[in-house]
């Protein structure tokens, strides 16, 4: 009986749910309260409306969009709960502690990165023009102002087609020509160096060179594994090491990515420019393999880490009104930049083209004409 009676009970509450889902989907096929509707006179509907009318309801449509697009992305940001002082609080940027276990000191790290600068900059050729290499460099240091750098930044433009930047520890950063000449506008090079700065924030090098360490300290006792099974235990966690670090690469990677967008944003700079940079580069890639740096061959930026750069932009960083983009000065650099590179080729060419020269010979012959080593034809007495 008590089993009969929750039968009907369940049958009962099914019923109900069906007949009120109904009716609810039914009010909302009858009514649209999200999107207000446009009275048309009668017997006029839709005909004879002017072109005016058509545009100014065309324009409040897309400013609605707009709106809503803005409401959303704040709406995503306020959802994220923010830490103070963690990654994510892009307020704390420059009084937070960035990276993880390092057994380098800050001198240490300056002193090494300016060792291999040193060395680098015996086989770079390096662009001297002073316009190019203020500008380059106030954007660079304006970076730095606004991210987590604990270094000073020498900042150096190298003459190489490559669209690449690389920065030592240290703070010692190199951008090359062919990025600035690849870059749009002034947002898409701040993002690269900002990428590259981020490197630097977070004592990437320095990370790396420890682990590498730590790894091989934990593969000594392998050693004292007797026979040839403790020989052959080293040498697999030998050959196991670079793919490991590599894993870590990658994962540095995406940190630069994290951080370096913060830093472009608290620059002033729009932080989408960054990932319509890297979209840019990898379609010109496809169309000409090769192209591409062996620094971004390396670590692509995937769809993955696109997509995760743009959830950060909504999540992460508040919006704002107005975004730094390019500036005159930009164009007037890049114009100047690419002349120097033209006349570097002009002349490189110049100098490579073979050139043929008559050498003087002032020593005279028998008859007292000057023998310059040509045939001459005597005639034979008959």
């Amino acid at each position: 009986m008590k089993f009969r009676a929750f039968v009907l009970t369940f049958i009962l509450a099914i019923v109900s749910l069906s007949v009120s889902a109904y009716a609810q989907d039914d009010k909302q096929k009858t009514q649209t309260p999200d999107q207000p509707q446009v009275q048309q006179p009668a017997g006029d509907q839709g005909q004879g409306q002017p072109v005016a009318d058509q545009d100014k309801q065309a324009q409040a449509a897309a400013t609605q969009a707009d709106d809503k697009s803005d409401k959303d992305q704040e709406n995503k940001y306020k959802a994220k709960k923010i830490k103070p002082g963690s990654e994510d609080d892009v307020n704390a940027i420059g009084n937070r502690k960035i990276g993880g276990m390092d057994w380098y000191s800050t001198e240490k790290e300056i002193r090494m990165g300016k060792e291999y600068a040193q060395q680098i900059e015996q086989s770079m050729k390096l662009i001297k023009d002073p316009v190019v290499t203020e500008y380059v460099n106030r954007i660079g240091q304006n970076l730095v102002r606004n991210s987590d750098a604990k270094v000073p930044f020498t900042i150096k433009v190298v003459d190489s087609d490559e669209i690449n930047a690389m920065a030592l520890p240290g703070g010692f950063f190199y951008v090359n020509s062919g990025l600035i000449l690849a870059a749009d506008d002034e947002a898409e090079l701040a993002g690269v160096m900002a990428h590259e700065i981020a490197h630097v924030c977070a004592r990437h090098a320095t990370r790396q060179m420890t682990r590498g360490q730590l790894a091989n300290l934990m593969s000594i006792p392998l050693i004292f594994v007797g026979g040839g099974i403790g020989y052959a235990a080293r040498e697999a966690a030998s050959i196991g090491l670079p793919l490991t670090f590599m894993k870590f690469s990658r994962g540095f990677e995406a940190e630069a990515d994290y951080l370096g967008v913060q830093y472009m944003y608290k620059a002033g700079y729009d932080p989408n420019e960054f990932v319509n940079f890297f979209e840019k580069i990898q379609a010109q890639e496809k169309k000409k393999p090769g192209s591409l740096a062996k620094a971004f061959a390396t670590h692509p930026q995937t769809p993955d880490r696109i997509r995760k750069t743009q959830e950060e932009i909504a999540t992460i960083l508040p919006p704002r009104d107005q975004y730094i983009e390019t500036t005159s000065e930009f164009n007037d650099v890049k114009a100047r930049l690419a002349s120097i590179e033209n006349r570097h080729k002009v002349n490189d060419q110049d100098s490579n083209k073979p050139t043929l020269r008559r050498t003087a010979n002032n020593q005279k012959g028998k008859d007292g004409k000057q023998d310059d080593d040509r045939p001459t034809l005597h005639r034979r007495d008959q």
